[in-house]
């Protein structure tokens, strides 16, 4: 749901507009404030469910996303969405860190492996689907609820998890401790400062606030590294684990850039509507698929480090062929082939990169590492996002943007392919 959610509700921001009156600021904050307040409270949440129960806390963000979701689903006004999608992303920001601790607190050895890679391809099956699901949602138009469904499914998949909590997920915490307090507003500050001005600031010409807000994130980070007491930092002197973070920023940079870049192709450039561009990402998920079934005999074989790798390496193979196609045709069907190969190399680094990076994380240690990995993700959807930005709409043409965008995206998924630990 915390990853339908954020690409779902794209394809449902015209008919929000049309419906609620919404100005471009309101449809704007009803993604932005979704993505920062998840990202804000990604490390505090981590250390609270460290402190008085990863379970618990799940099961409270597990409710409080439910309700938000209610709440966005019958809002009457602009403002009421965006407070509520405030909510839903605090809701998940509560969530996502726990379920990283309770794998890696449940499972050890060879089933900590399949768990993380059933984590990895359930999250990025949803990133993929997410279009496709939310333009089928709106096109049924159920009842004349039309976009308000995007946000409504949630309700019955959110309570029929409440019930099932208790009897499928232990509770695990560490003993002794608090929570830094101030260690958490400076985190929290010093994401949003950060974050904030690289989601909204290409499109506001860059103004002179963001490249304040850029360089107060800095300071503040700074601060945060000297004073807090709220990431076990012991956690960093673990070498795989320090890798594996870098690798998951790069590669969530990566993946923020180029769903970014083909949404707009698809629907800018080729005029697809949301259900017609839904159904292309089909392809990519047709390659998760393939993963799913054969993963684990590939991972077996050859190990989780060199299966990142290679999923890499396939990754920018499939751009390369995708920026070739795009280049050489405007039939969408074209594009098929090129994202099932995309599809097979998310799928291979999705399956293995989380779980290479907590491996060898103590089960004391696992909820700092959860926060940071998921801070990870989300710092590094947006720099993707904000970065590639400069290259799509710095060359004319849809079609040549987005085969110099996938030519960066190429660089970097080889880059990525080359810092795999042998």
């Amino acid at each position: 749901m915390i990853t339908l959610d954020f690409f779902a509700v794209n394809v449902a921001l015209p008919a929000i507009a049309a419906e609620l009156g919404a100005g471009p600021a309101a449809v704007q904050l009803v993604v932005v404030g979704y993505g920062l307040a998840y990202a804000a409270g990604l490390i505090t949440w981590g250390r609270l469910g460290d402190l008085h129960g990863r379970r618990r806390l799940f099961a409270i963000g597990l409710g409080l996303f439910t309700a938000a979701s209610a709440a966005c689903g019958l809002a009457p006004s602009a403002g009421l969405l965006v407070a509520a999608r405030v909510l839903q992303g605090v809701a998940a920001g509560m969530m996502a860190p726990q379920v990283l601790a309770i794998l890696g607190t449940s499972f050890d050895g060879p089933a900590r492996v399949r768990a993380f890679a059933a984590f990895g391809l359930a999250k990025g099956m949803a990133g993929v689907f997410g279009q496709l699901i939310g333009g089928a949602l709106i096109t049924a138009d159920a009842d004349g609820l039309g976009w308000r469904l995007v946000f409504l499914v949630n309700i019955p998949i959110g309570l029929l998890a409440l019930l099932r909590v208790r009897s499928v997920i232990p509770e695990s915490r560490v003993d002794g401790g608090v929570l830094d307090g101030r260690g958490a507003a400076l985190a929290a500050l010093a994401l949003t400062a950060f974050v904030l001005p690289l989601v909204v600031g290409r499109e506001q010409g860059w103004p002179v606030w963001a490249w304040l807000s850029l360089a107060g994130a800095v300071v503040l980070a700074a601060v945060f590294a000297r004073v807090q007491k709220l990431v076990d930092v012991r956690v960093f002197s673990r070498r795989g684990f320090t890798r594996g973070a870098l690798l998951t920023t790069g590669y969530y940079a990566a993946m923020g850039a180029f769903l970014l870049v083909l949404s707009l192709y698809l629907q800018d450039g080729l005029g697809l509507g949301p259900l017609g561009a839904g159904l292309l990402y089909t392809a990519l998920g047709a390659g998760f698929l393939v993963v799913l079934v054969r993963g684990p005999a590939v991972v077996t074989r050859l190990g989780g480090h060199r299966v990142i790798a290679i999923g890499a390496l396939a990754l920018s193979a499939g751009w390369v062929a995708l920026a070739g196609t795009v280049l050489a045709t405007d039939e969408p069907l074209w594009l098929v082939p090129a994202l099932l190969v995309c599809g097979l190399g998310m799928g291979l680094v999705m399956a293995q990169l989380t779980a290479t990076a907590i491996a060898d994380v103590p089960p004391e240690q696992v909820g700092a590492a959860s926060g940071v990995l998921n801070t990870a993700i989300q710092v590094g959807s947006a720099v993707g996002a904000a970065a590639i930005g400069v290259v799509f709409y710095g060359v004319a043409g849809p079609a040549a943007a987005l085969a110099a965008s996938l030519g960066a995206l190429a660089a970097l998924g080889i880059v990525i392919a080359a810092s795999v630990p042998k």
